[in-house]
């Protein structure tokens, strides 16, 4: 030992110099982005986008962007209060005046208030203006929370000749997922050979993502492939967007979880530690938790907005296919065990529903205590928190049959029907959030529109829409004038059925209310 110096004295290493093994590690290279306060101004955001993309109007600038600096400028010297009373206001404006476009008279809206008797005290000394917002501000807040359920499903329409699925954005091979921004005015879909891409719901222009290089990837904490391969597998089996619209997530057969900049469409962050291809992803709804299911039978928490590991889910005993999440700090996950798990973060707790002898393939939340679910046995079931067994199950939901009008619609294949053929396995189901309009697919030719009955609990058949191909993903408008499907010629998770008449791409399906 030198002299001089004492052991006990010494004090702790530094951290964060240049040799220190923190400093080395790409992880704490990322530098937190600062989140958005209203007294705050925006960063701004560099852009590399060509002359064409700037014309095409996807990046603001020109006109808008003078009317946005001069409002930062009328605003800035607002407190935080004031900024809250004033968009407050805004927002109570912009409903008073969906409230005089909506349709129906005063009589109408009278004998509603008269059926609602336990909302008496809130309309009591009001103007019907002021009834009507409250009205509206209670039911957003009842649907938001699940108690209330929307009726839209016995008013949507057949659509006519003319009116089926149209395909707004095409891609080389099938589509594995397909994702809708919180307003519905943006789209984002993935397919089999890594393409990524950010499309306008009204127009279908689209925007690629563009991956970066293996260098880059590691640089945002991804690990080296394992096994057998040599690279990055870009093949993407599902997508997420958060609610504000600001991150994509992205997962596939590489294991990793990748986040992306929807303003810029630049890879951000990867996430590893799934041992096994990431098949499904969801945000929590208004928040920055992101929950992903994997092949190796787990299920990872994340904060995109800190890029951090929260915590690990385990539970089920096969793959999770599909897993679904809305604002409680509550997932539902399915997988080929069997079973569709309630896992109850905050409680750290979980239930467990079983199918009889079937692989569950797909589910969603229709509210906090419902549930939908297809199986690779052809059926489509509603589930009750209270019940451990499906409450009502339509059989053979997209039975395909070889001879029949399906088989024509479908590219006019020759298979014999099998309750177990791919064609007739249910591959996605959606709900239209806070209503009692759901929708299902498979390959068998047709998408089915269903009703969600609540007293008695049931599902009821509306439409059937054709699509030909493998409906791999669904997502409805949250206004429900809209329904999108991911379409493919091969199934999302296999190769073991094949369309060739089908077109890959994302498919529109505009839905009339009467």
């Amino acid at each position: 030992m030198k002299k001089g110096i004492n052991p006990k004295k010494r004090g702790p290493p530094k951290k964060g110099g240049k040799n220190s093994s923190i400093a080395q590690d790409s992880f704490f290279k990322h530098k937190r982005q600062k989140r958005d306060y209203p007294d705050e101004e925006e960063d701004e955001i560099p852009s590399e986008a060509s002359g064409d993309e700037e014309e095409n109007g996807f990046f603001s600038g020109g006109e808008e962007g003078e009317r946005n600096s001069e409002e930062k400028d009328r605003y800035a010297n607002e407190t935080a209060d004031e900024v809250r009373h004033r968009h407050a206001k805004e927002y109570i404006e912009s409903l008073e005046i969906a409230g005089r476009e909506e349709p129906g008279s005063d009589e109408d809206r009278d004998r509603e208030y008269e059926k609602e008797g336990e909302r008496d005290t809130f309309f009591k000394g009001a103007g019907k203006k002021s009834a009507l917002v409250t009205k509206m501000l209670m039911d957003e807040q009842l649907i938001k929370s699940g108690r209330i359920r929307r009726e839209i499903a016995s008013r949507v329409q057949m659509p006519g000749i003319g009116d089926e699925f149209e395909v707004l954005v095409k891609h080389r091979q099938s589509v594995t997922a397909v994702c809708l921004s919180d307003d519905d005015s943006k789209g984002f879909s993935a397919s089999k050979d890594g393409t990524i891409l950010q499309w306008d719901v009204a127009s279908g222009k689209s925007e690629k993502y563009r991956w970066p290089s293996d260098d880059v990837l590691n640089s945002h904490g991804a690990r080296n492939p394992e096994g057998r391969a040599t690279k990055h597998s870009k093949q993407v089996l599902a997508l997420a967007v958060s609610t504000d619209g600001r991150y994509l997530a992205s997962g596939g057969l590489d294991r990793h979880v990748h986040l992306w900049d929807t303003r810029t469409r630049e890879h951000v962050q990867a996430f590893p530690g799934h041992r096994g291809p990431v098949s499904c992803l969801s945000f929590r709804q208004g928040t920055s938790e992101l929950f992903s299911g994997s092949f190796d039978r787990s299920i990872k928490i994340w904060n995109v907005e800190d890029r951090t590991y929260i915590n690990t889910l385990f539970g089920h005993q096969s793959e999770v296919l599909a897993i679904d999440c809305l604002r409680d700090e509550r997932v539902l996950a399915v997988g080929r065990d069997r079973t569709m798990q309630l896992f109850k973060v905050d409680k750290e707790s979980r239930m467990i529903f079983r199918s009889s002898a079937s692989s569950l393939e797909c589910c969603c939340f229709i509210d906090n205590n419902e549930f939908l679910t297809g199986s690779d046995d052809g059926n489509t079931a509603l589930w009750s928190a209270l019940k451990k067994k499906p409450v009502y199950i339509v059989k053979n939901a997209h039975a395909f049959l070889g001879d029949s009008k399906g088989a024509e619609q479908n590219g006019g294949l020759n298979n014999k029907f099998d309750g177990n053929a791919a064609f007739s396995w249910v591959s996605s189901v959606a709900v239209c959030r806070g209503s009692d309009l759901a929708a299902s697919g498979a390959g068998d030719g047709f998408v089915r529109l269903w009703a969600v009955d609540s007293d008695p609990k049931g599902i009821r058949p509306l439409h059937n829409l054709p699509l030909v191909g493998f409906v791999n993903s669904l997502a409805f408008a949250k206004s429900g004038n809209f329904l999108l499907a991911a379409v493919g010629q091969e199934p999302r998770l296999g190769r073991w059925g094949r369309v060739s008449a089908a077109q890959n791409g994302v498919a529109i399906q505009r839905l009339k209310h009467l």
